[in-house]
Order: structure tokens, then C-alpha cells, then sequence
């Protein structure tokens, strides 16, 4: 399972290029209203060891050193993003961070994107609605298209609904990207799932959508990846309506 210091890459990201991370959450544990069967950071059960949250003076702190370091090296930047150890939205300070996050990339590396890989659950409340709408990526995660098939895949900790999710999503006008996973196990092959998913990407019109699928270790085990072949097919209806959809396996 992945743990994560506070700042730590840059790496690089199938969807972000060399991506600088931020964890607003445990360095030695794991914070997630979600508990998916698939997250590289194991079960939130295995991830209590740690519980302390970093506040915006220590990013603040962690992410400067980091930048100058980069800067002095020379190290590429593409993309400032807030990941980590489960959902970066709980951290209580994520507004205020966000707000140092864009002054210090004005700062160091005015030309890398600030972006968010949210499970978008709490894009509901204003401030953090705000925030995520001042990044340049928004990248709000929807794997399922009902609170079913949602419970399946994301095992929600507390009350979710897709409904809900998607009303708050609907506030961005479009201008988000939506993350999901495609996953191939048993529980997903009957239905309508893919024709539910797009339904809802129709409504939402997100002005690009990130289909992607296992890349790494999986807490739940026999899980099954599609390959770009598949997945492209799957979503080729949407490809022809225009939609921005990049696939990667």
C-alpha cells in the first residue's frame, strides 16, 4: 500500500505527466470517506495507525522547500497535485491550502497546472466548492451510476448519493473533469453500467472525462483491467458525440 509524505514526487502520472504531489492526509496512514475496492492505499482498516492531518502552515512549509528544490534542480513540473492518502477535500484547512498552493506555484512554476483528484463528495459545501473551482483540475471522480453499483465499487463510509453528487457536480458548469475507474470484475459485466455511466456524463458535460482502469496492487483481489481496446469501445458512443475522452490503461 502506498503511504505518502506531505509533498513527495514529482512522479509521473499517467494523466498528469510529472505530477508534484500533495497529501492532506496521515504521512503514515490513511483518511477516506471512501473505501475502494480497488485504491492503491489499501483498506481505510489497515490505514489507522495515523491520524494526523496536516494544517496549512506545514504544507506551506513542506511545499516551499520542495519548489525550491525543484527550481534548483531544474526538475519539470506539469502538474501540482493534491492526492495522497485518501480524500484531500476532508482536510479541514483544504481552502486556505489551495490558496497557498496557487501563490506558490505563481511563485516557483507558473507554468504547472494545480490539480485535485477528488471523490467529489464534498464538493457540496461552499468553500471547498470555491476552491476546487479556482484549481485548473478539477478532476472529480464518478464510478458508478447508481448508489448500488457505487456501494460495490467505492464502499462509501456514511451516507452517498449519486443524485447528490451529481447536483453538485452540475455547479461547475461544465468546466471539470471527470475521473473513472473501469473495472472488469463479475459484479460489473451484467447491466446497464456503461449506459447508466454515459447518461450521466451527458447531463454533466464535463469538458473532458479520464476513463482508466488497475494499474497497480489491488486491496480486493481477481480484480480484471480492460485493456485502451476495450475501454475505447465502450465509450466510443460518447467519442462520436464530441466529447474530450482520454483512456489510459
Amino acid at each position: 500500500m502506498m503511504r505518502e509524505e506531505t509533498v513527495f514526487g514529482p512522479i509521473f502520472s499517467r494523466r498528469l505527466g510529472s505530477s508534484l504531489g500533495i497529501n492532506l492526509l496521515p504521512q503514515h496512514g490513511k483518511v477516506c470517506n471512501f473505501d475502494c475496492i480497488y485504491c492503491e492505499c489499501g483498506w481505510n482498516k489497515d490505514g489507522l495507525q495515523d491520524r494526523t492531518i496536516p494544517k496549512a502552515a506545514d504544507v506551506r512549509k513542506a511545499l516551499t522547500a520542495k519548489l525550491e528544490e525543484c527550481a534548483s534542480a531544474g526538475t519539470r513540473i506539469d502538474s501540482i497535485t493534491f492526492s495522497g492518502d485518501g480524500e484531500p477535500t476532508l482536510n479541514p484547512d483544504f481552502p486556505e491550502i489551495v490558496d497557498i498552493t496557487l501563490e506558490l506555484r505563481d511563485k516557483y512554476c507558473p507554468e504547472a497546472k494545480v490539480s485535485v483528484l477528488s471523490n467529489a463528495t464534498m464538493a457540496f459545501k461552499d468553500d471547498v466548492f470555491r476552491a476546487l473551482s479556482r484549481v485548473d483540475n478539477p478532476i472529480m471522480k464518478l464510478d458508478a451510476p447508481t448508489d448500488e453499483e457505487v456501494a460495490l465499487v467505492n464502499r462509501p463510509v456514511g451516507r452517498y448519493s449519486v443524485e447528490e453528487v451529481v447536483r453538485s457536480l452540475e455547479r461547475f458548469g461544465g468546466n471539470f473533469v471527470l475521473q473513472t475507474m473501469f473495472l472488469k470484475a463479475p459484479d460489473f459485466r451484467s447491466g446497464n453500467w456503461v449506459g447508466g455511466w454515459m447518461s450521466l456524463v451527458r447531463r454533466l458535460k464535463p469538458r473532458e472525462v479520464m476513463v482508466y482502469t488497475i494499474d497497480r496492487e489491488t486491496p480486493m483481489k481477481g480484480l480484471e483491467k480492460y485493456t485502451v481496446e476495450e475501454m475505447r469501445a465502450l465509450v466510443q458512443p460518447l467519442i462520436d458525440e464530441g466529447y474530450k475522452i482520454q483512456i489510459k490503461g
